[in-house]
């Protein structure tokens, strides 16, 4: 399972990935894909971001059991504490 979240980018992005999943609100894409392509398509959807965020949970065999990527200008980030993947929000000055 994959779950793409993405913020402030080209509609025209936003098109290619609904190709291979399914997009249930504006910039939430959800899907059942092979690790290759997810990988290429983060690949894709990062290097198309410019101004935007993006962020990826996906099935992994880790304590959690999925795990985060994260990319772009966004209001948390995601940290590592003792193997668990946790949202740190970040302070505005």
């Amino acid at each position: 399972m994959v779950i793409l979240i993405l913020e402030r980018v080209m509609p025209s992005l936003r098109g290619e990935l609904t190709r291979w999943l399914i997009q249930p609100k504006t910039g939430v894409f959800v899907g059942q894909i092979s690790a290759r392509v997810r990988d290429l398509l983060w690949k894709r959807a990062t290097a198309s971001l410019r101004d935007g965020a993006g962020l990826m949970i996906y099935s992994d065999n880790t304590e959690q059991g999925f795990s985060i990527l994260s990319a772009g200008d966004t209001s948390k980030v995601m940290e590592n504490f003792e193997g668990l993947t946790l949202p740190k929000t970040l302070k505005s000055l």
